[in-house]
């Protein structure tokens, strides 16, 4: 059964996805998200050093799509930001939305 999770104005996506896998007892799952954001902080592999993160934050509206899982419990997302002037993507550090919402579709998977 997939779950659908409400990210409300105001709501932190990843903190409010913990708490939904934590309230639903969710060990793993896919992850699909869609809405809009104001604000989101993203990074992306250093070109030179894969392990070192570029992190970066926007605070403008932002079209919001991804994808991710939770394993061992924690939610792991990568989205695509798209906004009036930039197209970004990388993973998810946190993002809230202002104007509008995000869903969260998750569905719990068992490992073989």
């Amino acid at each position: 059964m997939t779950h659908l999770i409400h990210i409300s104005s105001g709501e932190e996506v990843l903190a409010t996805l913990q708490d939904a896998a934590d309230r639903l007892g969710i060990q793993a799952a896919g992850i699909t998200l869609i809405g809009a954001v104001q604000t989101a902080t993203i990074s992306v592999m250093h070109k030179d050093d894969p392990k070192a993160d570029r992190i970066r934050s926007y605070d403008q509206p932002l079209e919001l799509s991804g994808t991710g899982e939770i394993i061992n419990g924690e939610p792991h997302v990568h989205v695509t930001l798209c906004g009036e002037d930039l197209t970004v993507g990388g993973h998810l550090h946190g993002a809230v939305p202002r104007d509008f919402f995000v869903r969260a579709y998750v569905t719990p998977v068992t490992a073989p």
